[in-house]
């Protein structure tokens, strides 16, 4: 046993110091970003948003939504093969560089991607020009099974970008992008109906998981993902700020009609609420893996969550907002908030008289 003394920090522990300024206007900013993978060699241009791949936020509309405002969409993994096959080639083809199919790691998982990718190829050219980005996603990023797994992915498909986690320490994440991860997805138990902090005691503290690496990361030209803990577009500014190449969203995404998600309804009809439940939760297991297995316990939450219309809606709040935290510090644009951010830790960041 040891115990690391370093002071780690969460979204709730820090501001942004605001610093001069001269922009007039948030419309000034740009947030798009550009980026040139190291190992797939791919170039991604649009605002780094991700919608998680969870069941109520990854599906099929909420990309095409989303894609309409360049932003991206990990797509859930419980899709059928013939169901993302004749989205591939019907619609995602049209928006491909703004999605990705997600995965796991088991042979199935495998031999599923395996067909999918057989049924998108065009037989007249060497690679599947039709699926660019894999998110092969594990609560669990720490075992020598998922690098593995990785490894033999990469070998497989070359030229795909791959996006792989969770993790949240640094060297966790050079050992990804060494074995050919493109981005690498920062997270352990703060996703809002995530219990495994509560279930295992495991976890770390999301602002200090980005900073750190973001730092390691960017040392070897790889990228990082910041998944989970942001609850306000400040989070998402933080997030940025802390050095995040992408931020992506589940429950700030769900509720919404793109969500596709279990509607609940009042006494009168109509819908007020809902259902959303953690990947990881009894709900999940039950839905897609024929319950738990008498060896795991859920380290997921199940809940009802507000209604929210269109999501559209809601993108516009978080990029204003986003736009907003520029502005205070000078950047002119996404990729400067960054260099332009200065936190400083508080015991609190906002009035809760109305909350």
């Amino acid at each position: 046993m040891r115990i690391e003394n370093e002071l780690k920090l969460d979204f709730g522990n820090v501001l942004i110091r605001p610093k001069r300024s001269t922009l007039k206007s948030r419309s000034e900013v740009s947030l798009s970003r550009e980026y040139r993978f190291h190992t797939s060699g791919d170039l991604y241009f649009g605002i780094p948003i991700i919608a998680s791949s969870m069941d109520g936020v990854g599906t099929f509309t909420m990309a095409e939504t989303l894609s309409t405002h360049n932003l991206f969409t990990c797509l859930s993994k419980n899709y059928s093969a013939q169901a993302l096959s004749d989205w591939i080639i019907t619609k995602g083809r049209d928006i491909n560089d703004n999605w990705a199919y997600s995965m796991g790691i088991t042979q199935a998982d495998f031999e599923k991607f395996g067909q999918v990718y057989d049924l998108t190829m065009n037989q007249d050219i060497i690679k599947n020009e039709l699926i660019k980005y894999v998110c092969i996603d594990v609560a669990n990023g720490y075992s020598n099974y998922f690098v593995d797994a990785v490894k033999s992915f990469r070998s497989i498909y070359p030229d795909i970008t791959i996006i792989a986690g969770n993790v949240v320490t640094g060297e966790m994440t050079e050992e990804l992008i060494l074995n050919g991860v493109d981005i690498v997805k920062v997270g352990i138990g703060s996703g809002s109906v995530c219990t495994t902090r509560i279930k295992t005691g495991v976890g770390y503290p999301q602002l200090s998981a980005i900073i750190e690496c973001a730092d390691a990361a960017h040392g070897l030209g790889g990228h990082i993902i910041a998944d989970g803990g942001c609850t306000t577009s400040g989070d998402v500014a933080k997030a940025f700020g802390a050095g995040a190449d992408f931020v992506m969203l589940g429950g700030m995404l769900a509720g919404h009609d793109e969500g596709e998600g279990e509607p609940v309804f009042n006494d009168n009809g109509v819908q007020t609420g809902v259902q959303f439940y953690g990947m990881s939760s009894k709900k999940a297991n039950d839905k897609h893996s024929g319950g738990l297995r008498d060896y795991r316990t859920s380290e997921g939450r199940e809940v009802t969550i507000s209604y929210r219309g269109d999501v559209s809606n809601t993108i516009q709040d978080i990029l204003g907002g986003l736009r907003s935290a520029c502005t205070y510090v000078g950047a002119v644009r996404l990729k400067d908030l960054s260099k332009c951010t200065t936190f400083i830790r508080c015991h609190d960041t906002h009035n809760r008289v109305f909350e």
